[in-house]
């Protein structure tokens, strides 16, 4: 008997030290069906390399992941792993919810080896680098070559710039007897794409800049040719408007709109729509082309400590990898962070034209992405719906937003 209960024993230890002797991290993601299936997915190889590292994947809806993070991190009850888009670093840097990356794992060597140019910048804030990215994005558009078609248009020919832009627009947008839109030639959402497209994109393919040199000013009201093009598009051409059939994602996909400027991250869920499209370098305007360049970014918690902290380290690594990278672009959409890993799709038909667009892309540095979001949105709107000049709406804009520059860096003793 005695010899039973200490064999019973021995067992009972062994199990204990098997399941208290393993790491438990817990990673935090807003949810979009692709990516949190490809990360389920990950997890599960990420536990097959280091066995004694668990991972718990908990997803909340993009409305309430900023609300759940700043509720969660100082009370220490949220994620050990954070991913979060790169315009958000400054203001969860100010706000405590993430540590500096460790220097001796993640160096200058490092992020030169692994990712583009525009990362490196992009995860840095006063002097120190804060996440990584699995991809990166830039924008595109998309076009139905089957509408192409119905509108006797070459399918395979899009628009190349912005002249031909609208007129290709026009000839696709169809009506009904009271003039209203049915189908739109392009949709028009500054709520998606459409601001980052006037900010980084069309400002300076008027000749302009959005932001100085630090981003400490705002500067692209010096060229309203900008916001005029773009509204122009929905009070003069009338080829959409925004909320039209509620977004231009479901525009688009339902083949409400017949072209569209989106993310890279869009390509895999139209893949599964069915829809008959192709994907074309954004319009160049008087030879000039620009891009949006982005990325949600993996960090650290400040929380994370100890063999957690170890343990995290570990796994953003493994997001970063390479194989991770080539897997994510299968199943999600979004382009490699790495270029020596992007550099196999230049010539693909899909992701070709987003990749030479990161050539030359930018990286808006936001300090607070959704106000500043939102300050675009309101100056469409104020064109749009209140009759407001193009030249005071960007104005307006420039005033708001500069508001909201001095107000953080003044915080941060800038």
């Amino acid at each position: 008997m005695k010899r039973f209960l200490l064999v019973t024993l021995a067992i009972l230890l062994v199990l204990s030290l098997s399941v208290f002797g393993k790491v438990k991290i817990v990673y935090w993601q807003y949810y979009f069906e692709t990516k949190v299936k490809a990360i389920d997915e990950l997890i599960k190889e990420f536990q097959k390399l280091y066995p004694d590292i668990e991972v718990e994947h908990v997803t909340f809806p993009y409305e309430a992941f900023n609300e759940k993070v700043a509720a969660s991190v100082p009370a220490g009850t949220g994620p050990d792993v954070v991913n979060l888009y790169y315009g958000w670093i400054p203001k969860y840097v100010t706000s405590g919810y993430l540590q500096p990356l460790p220097e001796n794992e993640f160096s200058d060597e490092y992020f030169q080896k692994n990712f583009f140019p525009f990362v490196a910048k992009g995860v840095e804030f006063m002097g120190k680098r804060y996440a990584i990215p699995i991809a990166v994005r830039s924008l595109a558009l998309f076009w139905n070559k089957d509408l192409f078609k119905e509108a006797k248009l070459d399918p395979e020919k899009p628009p190349r710039t912005l002249q031909e832009l609208v007129e290709v627009a026009k000839k696709l947008t169809k009506y009904d007897k009271q003039g209203n839109i049915v189908q739109a030639g392009l949709a028009t959402q500054p709520s998606g794409q459409g601001h980052h497209w006037i900010r980084e994109v069309l400002v300076r393919q008027f000749g302009g800049s959005p932001y100085n040199d630090d981003y400490t000013k705002v500067t692209y009201h010096e060229v309203p040719e900008a916001l005029k093009f773009y509204t122009d598009l929905i009070t003069v051409h009338k080829v959409g408007y925004p909320g039209f059939m509620n977004d231009d994602i479901t525009a688009f996909t339902s083949q409400s709109a017949a072209m569209n400027i989106d993310g890279s991250f869009r390509i895999a869920a139209l893949k599964r729509a069915g829809i008959n499209f192709g994907v074309a370098e954004l319009p160049e305007h008087n030879g000039i082309k620009s891009n949006f360049a982005s990325f949600w970014a993996n960090g650290i918690t400040s929380t994370c400590t100890g063999e957690k902290l170890d343990a995290a380290i570990k796994f953003v690594k493994f997001l970063a990898s390479e194989m991770v990278m080539e897997m994510w672009l299968e199943k999600v959409g979004e382009l490699p962070a790495n270029p020596a890993v992007a550099q196999k799709y230049y010539n693909d038909p899909i992701y070709g034209p987003f990749l030479r667009g990161l050539e030359y892309a930018h990286a808006t540095f936001f300090v607070d992405e959704t106000a500043q979001r939102k300050v675009m949105m309101d100056a469409v709107d104020k064109v749009w719906l209140k009759g407001v000049s193009p030249e005071q709406a960007f104005r307006e804009a420039a005033q708001e937003e500069q508001e909201i520059l001095d107000k953080f860096w003044m915080s941060v003793g800038k």
